[in-house]
């Protein structure tokens, strides 16, 4: 298979640039040696951003296409308001001719729970919406949650909760839900008998992954939610859980609009991201690749796009794991996040709002201790960089994607690629500091 590799180059000369995204020595060397990276002299004006290049990031794109992990890979990497440059590497598919572009289709799956966390950040904005009230405010069946004694233990053995479910607790995964991705024992056989699996892979069975029953309507699906026990008591443990998409369902609620549509009308349209899809239309099914599970040291297709799940529409739009979309597109939200709010002069929320998602939204106390996010914050539906991270936001999805913001140092990045599970290969872990690799050595 040849390999094809597109890089286009923007321009980047403002001066003022420099200053706004603080891309100095400084700037650099904090976000670097956060992640153990090297050393870096700082950018002069004359010489900042004459035709950016991202060497490391490119060999390794293409070291993972040439090896055949994957079929193609693509990153976005913008700075300010500029448009990003663009690398993309290899095919859609293993063997195809139809290389890469920035109007490829990916499926983001929990990439989508920033954009659920912003779209609640617009309610809470408007009034409509409190971070700490109740959602038994629009779902009484919330009100009186129980507790297992044991996470793992008898779905009989429990206690009554101590504190209400709020949306800060369900976007920051401290609601105490679980999700049938992590979960264990009796709470996870629950959620897989009564269909509370709101994400799609694979219309074919998957070797060692127990079929779980049809996903309901919203509406059934949170009282099926809430009529099961908690792992822990609200505000007390990180656990990454099904939060986002019952945030989905409170935002419609709050706002009166169904969520899909919702997000459409308040984020999608607005910010001309016109190719992010709960269902993909099928005029646009020939931009989705294939999706790959890794297994033995090869690709084996578990979605294609001529028999996508992709193709169907889902039970509901899933807050936390539903949307497809472009590396374009979602450049285009990440650009709406390092303006505050707002994408060249449109904006869908106020700066303390978008500023507020961005921020660390954990309850005072919660237990990370072993979580994916020890040590950092979380923030409207995205991981938080806390001490010399400090200004970064974002988040991953199942099939290797990860996408961020830096506001401190006034740039982008999002990472786009197709296998699971997630973690076969380093990439989604490393995405990050490759980018800071190549910023660094472009301030030498």
């Amino acid at each position: 298979m040849q390999n094809t590799q597109n890089m286009q180059t923007q321009s980047l000369t403002d001066q003022n640039l420099l200053r706004d995204a603080s891309l100095t020595r400084r700037g650099l060397l904090r976000s670097a040696g956060a992640m153990g990276l090297v050393a870096a002299a700082p950018i002069s004006a004359a010489t900042a951003f004459q035709g950016p290049s991202f060497p490391i990031l490119t060999k390794e794109l293409n070291g993972y296409v040439a090896k055949k992990k994957v079929a193609g890979m693509i990153a976005a990497i913008g700075f300010g308001n500029q448009e990003p440059q663009y690398i993309s590497v290899g095919t859609m598919n293993l063997g195809g001719s139809m290389p890469v572009t920035k109007e490829t289709l990916w499926r983001i799956y929990s990439q989508t729970k920033p954009v659920t966390g912003m779209a609640a950040m617009i309610l809470v904005d408007e009034g409509k919406l409190d971070l700490d009230q109740p959602i038994a405010d629009f779902v009484p069946e919330f009100a009186n949650m129980k507790v297992l004694k044991k996470a793992n233990g008898s779905l009989s053995d429990t206690v009554d909760a101590t504190t209400q479910i709020t949306p800060r607790h369900l976007m920051t995964h401290t609601a105490g839900l679980g999700y049938n991705i992590v979960s264990k024992g009796p709470l996870l056989d629950a959620y897989n008998e009564q269909g509370i699996n709101p994400g799609q892979v694979s219309k074919m069975a998957l070797p060692g992954f127990p079929v779980p029953a049809p996903t309901p309507p919203i509406d059934e699906f949170a009282r099926r939610v809430a009529s099961l026990p908690l792992i822990a008591n609200p505000g007390e443990k990180w656990s990454y859980s099904i939060g986002l998409d019952v945030l989905g369902y409170i935002i419609q609620l709050a706002s009166g609009v169904e969520f899909g549509e919702f997000l459409k009308t308040r984020i999608f349209d607005p910010l001309g991201m016109n190719s992010t899809y709960f269902t993909v239309p099928e005029a646009d099914l020939p931009r989705l690749p294939a999706n790959y599970a890794v297994a033995f040291g090869s690709l084996f297709p578990i979605d294609t796009p001529n028999d996508s799940v992709y193709s169907e529409k889902p039970a509901f739009p899933y807050g936390g794991s539903g949307l497809v979309s472009t590396a374009y597109d979602y450049d285009r939200f990440l650009r709406m996040l390092l303006g505050k709010g707002a994408l060249n002069g449109t904006r869908i929320m106020s700066e303390k709002a978008a500023t507020l998602g961005m921020s660390n939204l954990l309850p005072n106390g919660v237990n990370l201790k072993g979580s994916w996010v020890e040590g950092q914050g979380f923030g409207a539906g995205g991981r938080v960089g806390l001490g010399e991270q400090a200004g970064t936001f974002g988040w991953g999805g199942a099939a290797g994607t990860n996408a961020f913001v830096d506001t401190a140092r006034g740039f982008r990045a999002g990472g786009y690629v197709q296998y699971m599970p997630s973690n076969a290969y380093p990439f989604q872990a490393e995405f990050p500091k490759l980018v800071y690799q190549d910023l660094a050595a472009l301030a030498q």
